[in-house]
């Protein structure tokens, strides 16, 4: 059996077959595309038919190696939305969660629902992008002439297949989830002007969405596909293929965003929780996945799309290694760094106002941003331990960023962790077996992992005795700093 996996990220988008050959994944990459945000209008736009002419090229070279038949999945970044008519048209382009509109909603809503009521029942972390705010700031107008609110992937198998649903791993970052019930919840619904009915029925992931209707799509040669619903949320797909052993492991799913978390079976609600800022997000098989979000590689590349030298990722962290690390403290997960104009010259103002050396070459700029996220999860890794109350023994860097090796050793040598990079396609796997497991060729999580242990290389990086306490409390001492200038 041959499965696809459709993985869409904010930056890129990939399309991969794989199948499973004597306990070992055969995976292969077939179509590469971009993706980002477009400005129009003053706002931010997802290009949505950009990204489904792009999954049916895909699906059409899928049919071009000889491959008939197959099975479909197809997970994204989370809280955004499509907001459909009756007849199914769209009633405005896709708006992106990088969009300036909700940088104040949070404090809005709190007029309406205290901070500990919905996190009480959601679970969820505050964020200014999350689907309940940018629902909040959605025209009441625009809202009432909507049929259906549908995820991002949703949305594309719904393009596939004429199918409607609500993947639960993906409804649950709308922060309009209730944790306890499982169902969307009436009273944060009603906060924001809209009706239960007007989301598609919730779904697990694994279960069968419909096939493909090809007769849809006559300038496509496409394979008789059925589209299944995996966990549609790319972290949640990205953490099936975790290759943790045991309950002492953490994972950072790394890419535009860094998710940091552990894998558990109930939510965590405490005061501390909710301090720190961490999610409860529903996972695959009926787990929690508690994790914090930091931002991310997206600092790194926006910093490279200003350079005036071409620089790829892999120079960058080379022209890092060459310069001194921890010259300067940045809180990158300020909302300053969210969309900035400029992020060289938001770095530039944020070192300038709690007076640190301006990092001026390509080099300073990506050891600045490399060990400040390596303090920011050795931060993380810490408050873990501290809520969960079990400690974490092993750190495994998942996607993209486990190719940094020297993020990687920055992140070991911070938290004290032995940290295990790989697999870098762990979105695109955990999305792949997904589908294994529904169609009953891989039993369940565990054999999953062992599969991803058997099939990938995982670089392992120990940690150097440094004074890394010293750097979290300069850290600290910094952003205190810059906040008192506000």
């Amino acid at each position: 059996m041959i499965y696809t996996a459709i993985d869409i990220g904010a930056s890129s988008g990939r399309v991969m077959v794989g199948e499973l050959k004597e306990g070992k994944l055969d995976i292969q990459e077939i179509h590469r595309f971009a993706n980002g945000f477009i400005q129009k209008d003053g706002h931010c736009f997802w290009d949505i038919d950009h990204l489904l002419k792009q999954v049916l090229q895909g699906l059409q070279k899928v049919k071009a190696l000889g491959h008939e038949r197959c099975t479909v999945g197809i997970d994204t970044w989370a809280v955004d939305y499509v907001l459909l008519d009756e007849k199914g048209n769209r009633l405005r382009e896709v708006m992106s969660y990088r969009d300036r509109r909700t940088d104040h909603t949070i404090g809005k809503l709190e007029h309406t629902l205290t901070k500990d009521t919905i996190y009480q029942k959601t679970g969820i972390q505050f964020q200014p992008f999350n689907t309940i705010y940018q629902l909040y700031e959605e025209k009441r107008e625009l809202l009432k002439k909507t049929d259906k609110v549908m995820m991002v992937p949703d949305y594309l198998g719904y393009c596939l297949t004429g199918k409607a649903v609500t993947e639960i791993t993906n409804a649950s970052t709308t922060q309009l989830l209730n944790v306890s019930t499982g169902k969307l919840d009436p009273e944060l619904l009603q906060a924001v002007s809209v009706q239960e009915q007007q989301f598609a029925p919730l779904t697990e992931p694994g279960r069968e969405l419909g096939m493909l209707r090809n007769d849809w799509f006559p300038d496509y040669d496409l394979p008789t596909c059925k589209v299944m619903t995996v966990a549609t949320h790319d972290t949640a797909s990205a953490v099936i293929a975790a290759p943790g052993v045991n309950d002492s492991w953490a994972y950072i799913s790394s890419g535009t965003w860094s998710l940091i978390g552990v894998e558990n079976k109930l939510p965590i609600l405490t005061d501390l929780a909710l301090k720190n800022n961490y999610t409860n997000e529903r996972g695959a098989n009926n787990t929690i996945r508690f994790l914090k979000n930091i931002i991310g590689m997206w600092v790194i590349q926006e910093v490279r799309q200003q350079l005036q030298a071409d620089y790829s990722f892999q120079q960058l962290a080379e022209e890092a290694r060459k310069t001194e690390p921890f010259q300067q403290f940045i809180n990158l997960n300020d909302e300053r760094f969210l969309n900035p104009d400029s992020m060289i010259e938001e770095i530039e103002h944020y070192c300038r106002e709690t007076r640190q050396k301006i990092p001026r070459t390509a080099g300073e700029l990506a050891c600045c941003i490399h060990s400040n996220l390596a303090i920011i999860y050795a931060i993380a890794i810490k408050e873990l331990e501290t809520i969960t109350e079990k400690p974490i023994e092993q750190l495994h860097i998942i996607g993209g960023g486990a190719r940094n090796d020297f993020l990687n050793q920055l992140t070991a040598d911070m938290s004290g962790k032995a940290v295990y990079a790989g697999p870098i396609e762990a979105t695109a796997i955990g999305n792949l077996l997904m589908q294994m497991i529904a169609a009953k060729e891989v039993k369940d999580i565990k054999e999953a992992r062992q599969a991803v242990r058997n099939s990938f290389p995982i670089k392992v990086f120990t940690p150097k005795d440094i004074d890394r306490s010293k750097m979290i409390q300069s850290f600290q001492q910094t952003v205190l700093k810059a906040l008192s200038k506000r």
